[in-house]
């Protein structure tokens, strides 16, 4: 069965695909960007409508934003556990399985959140509901992730496996700008009172719908050739017994991981989710809702445009230079560019600052897919790539928009240049002890190095 569709990814020769190997790749990639759309589509909704998160779920307190971006954290420090309990299944049993599951668990979330009733209506189960609703989709997102790089890293050749990961992150944000086109095109169609009393849901409910299109193309799918090969020879059964030995035994990629996943997140919620609280704060960016949303609409629409070529790049000139040079960059535009934000009075020198600050992020987004899985071995590279992501975005991705809020009220309003700056050089060491494995081949149970690789099949 397996033999019939295999993709020969992974191999030297996997560039020069059969066009049955090639629309297997494209479903593959499809598959895995669907769950990944699906998860942003939430955090768009949610960083757009927090507002309306708040007034609906919280009963008054001046200090309802925070809390709301405190819940919207907490999904975060539940994910390393279900990268733990996600990737070790994914491990013995295969990708796809997990990804079907963890899809409309996520989008399901997303549902319910739009079917509860507010303070006004059962009181504090309202914000309890929310909560417990996040923690699950933060067990699911905790394998989502890791499940969906890894299958799209091992499906792809190894030649492009930038450029085709790069469609994941594609996927990320097409999600994000679908949430808040689709909350901002409500709010406006709708009136003030009629949105916040129920208008505000219909984007959540349109989760669930959306949830099992994406279950639908994820249970076509088979697992990678990569452990279909390690799963025939049996390879995947007795290793994966001792998989959480073996992760500590490879605990250098996962600290590695860890370094530069803290400085992505730092940034990515920094530029995602928290800007628009930025930009619509009166006491910052001084902008009207409407214009924070064009703005943060031309940034996400310009980075998916770049999106495949950064990936491209990356397989051209290798992954450390893709990483090296966006996290240097932003951390010598991140203080310039909040200094235009703050201090010009015009939307379009504020729009330039923030795409600068995300065409300089698209080289570190557009290779994660193509970066992590490939620094640890076929049994252990779902466990290993989610613990290490998840871990590190417990810790800087999802407190991220609450920690700006709360700094730039008590410290200064240049807190999250300086917060994404720290972050550049926590990651950007990581980079230099990080590996090469641009072209190197996922296969086998040794961590992936296309320098050892190259030097393996030199003549002796």
């Amino acid at each position: 069965m397996g033999s019939q569709t295999a993709v020969p990814a992974n191999q030297p020769g996997g560039d020069n695909l059969s066009p049955t190997a090639r629309k297997t790749l494209r479903r593959a990639i499809a598959g895995s960007a669907i769950g990944n759309a699906i998860e942003w589509y939430d955090y768009g909704l949610y960083g757009f409508l927090a507002a309306s998160i708040e007034h609906n779920f919280l009963p008054e307190t001046p200090y309802g934003r925070l809390i709301t971006f405190v819940i919207f954290a907490v999904p975060f420090s539940v994910r390393p556990l279900g990268a733990g309990i996600f990737g070790a299944i994914g491990d013995r049993l295969g990708r796809q399985r997990i990804l079907a599951l963890t899809v409309i668990l996520i989008s399901g979330g997303t549902f319910l959140i739009g079917a509860t009733p507010n303070f006004a209506t059962i009181s504090y189960a309202a914000p309890t509901i929310l909560v417990l609703l996040r923690i699950v989709q933060g067990l699911a997102a905790g394998g989502e992730y890791g499940g969906a790089a890894t299958f799209m890293a091992e499906y792809a050749p190894d030649k492009r496996r930038g450029f085709f990961g790069s469609w994941l992150e594609f996927g990320t944000l097409s999600g994000f700008l679908a949430g808040t086109i689709i909350g901002s095109a409500l709010q406006a169609a709708m009136s003030t009172p009629a949105f916040d009393s129920w208008g505000w849901r219909i984007p959540f409910l349109l989760a669930g719908p959306i949830g099992l299109f994406g279950l639908y193309m994820r249970s076509k799918l088979e697992d990678t050739p990569v452990f279909r090969e390690l799963a025939e020879k049996g390879a995947q059964e007795q290793e994966t017994k001792t998989q959480f030995k073996d992760l500590f035994r490879n605990w250098r990629p996962v600290v590695i991981c860890m370094g530069m996943v803290f400085m992505l997140n730092v940034h990515n919620y920094t530029l995602f989710v928290y800007i628009v609280e930025f930009l619509t704060d009166p006491e910052k960016g001084g902008l009207s809702g409407s214009y924070a949303l064009l703005i943060t609409s031309v940034m996400f629409a310009l980075m998916m445009v770049l999106m495949p070529f950064g990936g491209a790049a990356s397989d051209r000139w290798g992954r450390r230079p893709s990483w090296f040079t966006s996290g240097i960059g932003l951390f010598v535009l991140a203080l310039p560019m909040f200094w235009l934000i703050l201090n010009v009075d015009s939307v379009v020198v504020k729009m330039a600052a923030l795409v600068v600050m995300g065409i300089v992020y698209v080289p570190q987004l557009s290779t994660i897919s193509a970066t992590f899985p490939a620094m640890f071995p076929t049994q252990i590279r779902y466990t290993a790539f989610a613990l290490s992501y998840n871990i590190a975005t417990a810790i800087a991705g999802g407190p991220t928009p609450a920690i700006n809020t709360y700094f730039t009220n008590e410290l200064t309003d240049y807190f999250p240049a300086l917060f994404m700056m720290g972050a550049s050089v926590i990651g950007l060491i990581a980079v230099k002890f990080a590996p090469e494995t641009a072209g190197a081949s996922l296969r086998g149970t040794e961590i992936p190095d296309v320098e050892k690789q190259k030097a393996g099949s030199a003549p002796g």
